[in-house]
C-alpha cells in the first residue's frame, strides 16, 4: 500500500476501501442479435440511411462539386491561355525565322554583289596593268629593235667596207696588181642586194 509521507508522520492513516463491487443489470437476455442485423431495427436504419445519404448528397452538390467544377474551369482556362500563348510564341518564332532567313538571303545577295564588284574591279585593274605592261614592253621592244637596226646598219656599213677591202685584197693577191676600188665596191654592193 502506498502511503504519502505527510500522512505517515501524522499517525495512522484512515483506511479507505478502494474496491467497490460493480453490478451490471442486464435487461435483455444474453443471446440477442447484433443491432444492425436485427430485423426489427431495419426501418429506422433505412430512414437514417436515406437522411444521411441525402445530407451527404446535398453536401457534395452544394459544396464539393462546385469547388471541383471551379477548379476544373480554372485549369481549363489556364490550359487554354497556355495553348494560346504557345501558339502566339510559335507564330512569333516562325516570323523571326522567316525574317532571319530573309535577312540571310539578302546578306548572301549583297555578299555576292560585293564579290562580283570586287572581281570586276580586280579584272579591270588587272587589264589596265596588263595594258600598261604591254605598252612598256612594246616601247622597250621598239627601242631594242631600233638599237638592233642601228647596230645592224652600222655593222652592215662596216661589213660593206670590210667586204670591199677583203675583196680588193683578195683580187690584188690573185691578180697581182692594183684593183680599182670603185669597181670592187660596185661588185660587193651588187652581191649584197
Amino acid at each position: 500500500m502506498f502511503v504519502a509521507p505527510a500522512l505517515a508522520q501524522a499517525g495512522d492513516p484512515p483506511v479507505v476501501d478502494m474496491q467497490a463491487e460493480t453490478e451490471v443489470a442486464l435487461d435483455q437476455p444474453a443471446e440477442g442479435n447484433f443491432p444492425p442485423f436485427d430485423s426489427s431495427s431495419y426501418p429506422s436504419q433505412l430512414l437514417w440511411l436515406a437522411v444521411s445519404f441525402g445530407l451527404f448528397y446535398l453536401f457534395l452538390k452544394r459544396v464539393v462539386l462546385p469547388r471541383i467544377g471551379s477548379i476544373l474551369e480554372v485549369r481549363r482556362d489556364r490550359i487554354a491561355q497556355d495553348l494560346d500563348e504557345a501558339a502566339r510564341m510559335k507564330e512569333e518564332a516562325d516570323a523571326a525565322v522567316a525574317a532571319y532567313e530573309q535577312e540571310l538571303a539578302d546578306a548572301r545577295k549583297k555578299a555576292s554583289a560585293i564579290a562580283q564588284e570586287a572581281r570586276d574591279e580586280a579584272k579591270v585593274e588587272a587589264e589596265a596593268e596588263r595594258r600598261r605592261i604591254e605598252n612598256e614592253l612594246e616601247e622597250k621592244l621598239a627601242e631594242a629593235e631600233a638599237g638592233i637596226a642601228r647596230i645592224k646598219s652600222a655593222a652592215l656599213s662596216d661589213v660593206g667596207m670590210i667586204a670591199e677591202e677583203t675583196a680588193g685584197t683578195i683580187v690584188e693577191q690573185l691578180v697581182g696588181g692594183t684593183v680599182d676600188r670603185k669597181a670592187v665596191s660596185a661588185a660587193v654592193k651588187a652581191m649584197a642586194q
